[in-house]
């Protein structure tokens, strides 16, 4: 008997939803990360435009009915952009009070799971096709070894998947938020103009490898003469710092410096972006320390696929390996980049097969 699910992932932004169908036999007697699903129908609103998610999804039901004939999920399963403490969430970023019980009776659906959006990330990564991957590192796969997972993006996600009776189970972390342990001079420099600037006694790692850490080492460089800048770049830049409360209205430094960086255009671009890599594969690397992920590591969100040229150069994976009587240890572990920006979206649907 096939049954439908219905997949979220909501941010402040845009919030996408997918319809999608299972085999309901095949959910009952395999693991859920080796459930077929099929995309039924799927589109993306603006998030800001809604009161609710309730009625969201009510449209997205209508538009689904309309579009496929048939419109009936038994469960749902929404990935939010922040944090989830029992299956409720307060978005950050809009006036969303969401709960799974008064979301499952106002839609009408047997269970409603709400999940952290890296979370689900988690699942998606059991979901994916090997088309969706570029592999820095093949090492040598374990499948019955622990996955770990990273990404880079507003902030820096971090979680790891254990498999227990032949099934991968997914734990969120905090790790982004541990310390940022400089390896060289100038990162040692750039822990302390990052303490100074923001007047703190202690740096985490995602104020260096996230979006806005992009941002704060070409600031460094800039502020402390290492590389002079070019006139377009320092715009764009300058244009954003002088716009603290409007920032949304003006273009995104950290895309600009890493389009000229993969351009070659501008020297401070170039050596901000390898600044970044080499501390965000320092930091996987550290990771995988922890873990001994020889299930895979992989390395998901906006910043690695936006930016995959750099990545695949030598300075994310020197680093990642560069620990030391650790570094073969390390070279053993599979290393990957997810490239399909839906890895949330799928997630979010193999956690909703497993309601």
């Amino acid at each position: 008997m096939m049954i439908q699910l219905l997949a979220g992932d909501i941010g402040g932004t845009k919030t996408i939803l997918r319809l999608v169908e299972a085999n309901g036999s095949d959910l009952q007697s395999c693991p859920a990360d080796k459930v077929a699903l099929n995309t039924l129908y799927e589109n993306r609103y603006p998030s800001a435009d809604y009161a609710d998610l309730v009625p969201m999804v009510e449209q997205f039901l209508t538009e689904a009915k309309e579009t496929v004939g048939e419109a009936q999920p038994q469960t749902a399963c929404f990935a939010i952009a922040g944090p989830v403490t029992q299956n409720c969430s307060q978005l950050t970023n809009l006036a969303w009070l969401l709960n799974g019980e008064r979301l499952a009776e106002a839609l009408s659906l047997d269970n409603v799971q709400l999940i952290n959006d890296f979370e689900a990330v988690g699942y998606g990564v059991l979901g994916i096709e090997a088309d969706d991957l570029e592999t820095l590192q093949e090492g040598q796969p374990n499948p019955t070894s622990p996955i770990a997972i990273i990404g880079a993006g507003t902030g820096l996600g971090q979680g790891y998947l254990i498999n227990l009776d032949n099934q991968y189970h997914v734990f969120p972390s905090e790790g982004g938020h541990a310390d940022f342990a400089p390896r060289s001079e100038i990162e040692f420099q750039l822990l302390r103009y990052l303490l100074d600037k923001h007047s703190i006694t202690r740096v985490s790692v995602e104020r260096v490898v996230s979006g806005q850490g992009i941002i704060s080492i070409y600031q460094f460089l800039r502020d402390r003469n290492f590389v002079s800048e070019s006139e377009e770049i320092s715009e764009i830049v300058r244009t954003w710092e002088q716009k603290a409360g409007q920032r949304s209205q003006v273009a995104d430094p950290a895309a600009a410096i890493a389009k000229a960086a993969k351009a070659r255009s501008d020297r401070l671009s170039v050596r901000t972006m390898e600044i970044f890599i080499a501390a965000y594969g320092a930091e996987a690397g550290n990771l995988a320390l922890k873990l001994l992920p020889f299930g895979g590591l992989y390395v998901a969100g906006g910043v690695a696929a936006k930016n995959l040229d750099l990545i695949k150069e030598d300075f994310f994976i020197s680093a990642f390996n560069d620990k030391g009587r650790m570094n073969r240890l390390l070279e053993q572990v599979p290393v990957h980049v997810v490239t399909n920006q839906s890895v949330g979206l799928i997630g979010a649907a193999l956690k909703a097969s497993r309601l």
